[in-house]
């Protein structure tokens, strides 16, 4: 049967500057103003440590199950340092390091990961999405706020974060369905870490790539080293800047990979090899990052002592802060709380009444509430 050709066979570049070996490709090098740099190396140096604590913190019990970013902190700060303020952040379960840079702080993201209400809130006027735990649902968020932008001619870009994972799910091909039909503002950034928690990235997909499936929704997609900081900001840049000039989306694969555990209830070890683990800690981000500073002169000893005061002041203020107001909970769910809803907080505040000292039947607490921690029991 005759065939006519309706579209030629695709191809996807790949980029990669500053190799594992820190082997600089000068014809590449995106000229970072230095300030910008030193403030990208210290919010990777800020993940990496705080990563580091909250480890040990959800070991002994201070905070709750969460999801560590080492290996993965260039494809975060390489791509979240081309927004501006006035740029919309959507990420999901695996962004400290980008929530750092966007104003996050510290003892806010503790809170969250310690059960906390308030700890999802983004401040008054933040253009971010909190963190979003279920696998993929944020996308067709990401989509409806860049549809949004562009209604309202408001020159916002759309930054959603993803994992590997996630394309697996119809969520993401829906949102980059609908990205391509309305041709949003929006960029997506998958930080393909190889693992779905225990499933290989060879298992999710026969595709060779993640960036290609964007050319089955009409825009373009393209891969970059995900441990490369200046790979990664060049590639993102330049899809955000696509993106504000009314070009369009992009999808963007970072290929990186998760040196840790997938959240701290996981142990990778009955899933995948040592020797892959240690290849790709010669790999590591930071590693590489470093010698590249020190020819531009920039400084990099003291930073990691810096950081570590600044985490502990941080994890003292988280410590010191009381439980919030438990009627929070029907706050924010819906524009007009329903009726079943007050029902139900006015039962909630006749209890708060018979348990807590100083809390009247209006649910006005007129002493405090207990500290973080302390159960409240009938008296």
């Amino acid at each position: 049967m005759p065939r006519t050709r309706v579209e030629p066979r695709f191809q996807i570049d790949y980029l990669s500057i500053l190799d594992s070996d820190g082997i600089l490709d000068d014809a590449l090098d995106p000229d970072i103003p230095p300030d910008l740099l030193q403030r990208m190396y210290r919010a990777m140096l800020l993940g990496r440590r705080l990563d580091e604590r909250m480890v040990r913190l959800q070991r002994q019990g201070r905070i709750g199950t969460f999801a560590p970013i080492k290996g993965q902190e260039a494809a975060q700060i390489g791509s979240v340092a081309t927004l501006t303020p006035r740029d919309w952040m959507v990420p999901s379960f695996r962004e400290t390091a980008a929530m750092l840079w966007r104003g996050w702080p510290i003892e806010k993201m503790l809170m969250f990961f310690a059960g906390y209400l308030e700890g999802g809130s983004p401040a008054p006027g933040q253009r971010d999405l909190p963190i979003t735990i279920p696998v993929a649902t944020q996308l067709p968020h990401a989509v409806g706020l860049a549809y949004a932008a562009q209604y309202r001619d408001d020159d916002a870009v759309v930054m959603a974060y993803f994992g590997d994972g996630a394309t697996s799910e119809g969520d993401f091909h829906e949102a980059a369905n609908f990205a391509g039909v309305w041709h949003v503002p929006v960029v997506f950034v998958c930080q393909n870490n190889q693992w779905a928690i225990s499933v290989p990235f060879k298992k999710q997909t026969h595709a060779r790539t993640i960036a290609q499936k964007a050319l089955a929704y009409g825009f373009p997609g393209i891969q970059v080293d995900g441990n490369d900081l200046l790979a990664v900001y060049a590639v993102t840049k330049e899809a955000v800047d696509r993106a504000r000039n009314g070009d369009g989306p992009t999808l963007i694969e970072c290929v990186t990979y998760r040196l840790g555990v997938h959240t701290t209830a996981d142990d990778p070890t009955k899933y995948r090899s040592e020797d892959e683990v240690k290849a790709w800690e010669k790999k590591d981000p930071l590693t590489r990052l470093v010698p590249y500073l020190e020819r531009k002169g920039l400084r990099t000893s003291g930073v990691e002592e810096e950081l570590d005061a600044e985490i502990a002041a941080a994890v003292e203020r988280f410590e010191a802060a009381p439980a919030p107001d438990p009627l929070m909970v029907f706050d924010h769910v819906y524009a007009e709380r329903p009726p079943h809803l007050d029902r139900e907080r006015s039962e909630m505040m006749e209890r708060l009444a018979e348990v807590t000292p100083g809390r009247g039947d209006d649910g006005t607490d007129t002493t405090s509430l207990p500290m973080r921690g302390q159960r409240m029991t009938r008296r």
